[in-house]
C-alpha cells in the first residue's frame, strides 16, 4: 500500500509542554503535518509528569518529550526540573528541552550521566523546521541533539583547555560537530569534505583526548561530553 503524505517510517510518539498555548500549537502543528503523533500537550510540569506517568500505566508511552526549561508556576526551571525527574522515572524517554537563551546550568544538569536520547535547543531553533523535527526524532531514537551555542559554550568553559589546545582548528570544528549529534556523514557535508577525512579527524579527536571511540553516533557524543563535564 503507498504512504500517505503524511506517514513517515520513523514515527514518533511526542508530549510536548510549553505553556504558550500559541507555541505550544505551533510545535503541535510542525510535528503532526510531518506524520508524527503529539499523544499529550500541557502547560506546566507537574501536567507533564501526570501526563508522562499516566500514559506508561496504559501500556502508551511517547517516545520523547518536548518542554520548555521555563514553567509555571515560577518560570525559573520547573522545566529542566521535570525532564530530569522524568529521565530518571522513565529510562528509555527521550527529553528534548527547549530554552530562550543558553543556560550552561540546565544544559549540564540535563547531560549529568547518560546523554542518550537528550537534547537542549535554543527555541530560535525552532524555525529551522526540517533541523528541529529531525531532532525530535533523534532525540525519540536515543540520540543527542545539542544546540550549536550550546556546545560552544561547553567547550569554552571546560576545564581541560590544556588538552582541548592540542585539537587543531579543524579538530574543534569536528567535536563541535560531533557534540551537536551529527554523523560522520553529515560532518562530511557541512564541511564540504570526504567521509574519509572526518573519520581521520575523529580519530585523532579520540587519541588526543584519551578515548576509545565506538560505534553509534550517541556513544561518542556521550564519551566527548562526559570527558569535558568531569
Amino acid at each position: 500500500m503507498e504512504r500517505g503524505p503524511n506517514i513517515v517510517a520513523d514515527r514518533v510518539r511526542v508530549v510536548i509542554a510549553e505553556d504558550s498555548v500559541l507555541l505550544r500549537e505551533g510545535l503541535t502543528r510542525l510535528l503532526t503535518d510531518r506524520g508524527h503523533e503529539v499523544v499529550a500537550g500541557v502547560g506546566d510540569a507537574e501536567a507533564l509528569i501526570k501526563s508522562v506517568r499516566e500514559l506508561a500505566d496504559e501500556g502508551a508511552p511517547p517516545d520523547v518529550v518536548v518542554a520548555d526549561v521555563r514553567m509555571p508556576p515560577t518560570h525559573t526551571d520547573e522545566g529542566v526540573r521535570a525532564a530530569v525527574r522524568l529521565r530518571r522515572d522513565h529510562p528509555g524517554l527521550g527529553v528534548l528541552v527547549l530554552s530562550q537563551y543558553v543556560e550552561e546550568q540546565y544544559a549540564t544538569e540535563l547531560l549529568a550521566g547518560n546523554s542518550r536520547g537528550v537534547g537542549y535547543l535554543l527555541k530560535d531553533r525552532v524555525a529551522e523546521v526540517r533541523e528541529f523535527v529531525d531532532a525530535v526524532v533523534r532525540v525519540a531514537q536515543g540520540g543527542t541533539a545539542l544546540d550549536p551555542e550550546v556546545v560552544a559554550q561547553l567547550l569554552g568553559r571546560s576545564r581541560k583547555q590544556d588538552v582541548l589546545a592540542g585539537l587543531t582548528p579543524r579538530e574543534r570544528e569536528v567535536l563541535g560537530l560531533m557534540a551537536e549529534g551529527r554523523t560522520n556523514s553529515a560532518i562530511a557535508r557541512q564541511l564540504v569534505v570526504s567521509d574519509g577525512a572526518v573519520e581521520k579527524h575523529v580519530s585523532n579527536i579520540f587519541l588526543k583526548l584519551g578515548l576509545s571511540p565506538s560505534d553509534g553516533d550517541h556513544r561518542r557524543v556521550l564519551a566527548v561530553l562526559t570527558y569535558l563535564n568531569s
